[in-house]
């Protein structure tokens, strides 16, 4: 539904959130390739909830080190204190799973 919603108006936002809605759908690597092509530019780049989303299928994937430090940049970005909670919750579990 996103894909048609994105062709009457292609938003960045809308293209986050068909790439989480594909994640769902079809897995967390299938997520990420389309979340790659949107941070090919610099539309996304300052909204807390494209890292967010980004760490957040990174973890799913397994991929601990970078989840851990797209999660730092959504916290680095985010005002909202329950998001802020949320996201300092999340980069401690990941962080305890990173490799070092």
């Amino acid at each position: 539904m996103y894909g048609r919603l994105y062709h009457f108006q292609p938003t960045p936002v809308i293209a986050l959130n068909q790439a989480v809605a594909v994640a769902m759908a079809e897995g967390p690597m299938k997520g990420l390739a389309l979340l790659e092509q949107l941070g090919e530019t610099d539309v996304l780049q300052n909204y807390h909830l494209y890292h967010a989303a980004r760490a957040d299928l990174l973890r799913r994937a397994g991929w601990y080190t970078a989840a851990a430090e797209a999660y730092a940049i959504a916290l680095a970005l985010t005002q909202n204190k329950v998001e802020r909670t949320f996201l300092q919750r999340r980069l401690a579990e990941v962080e305890t799973r990173v490799d070092h």
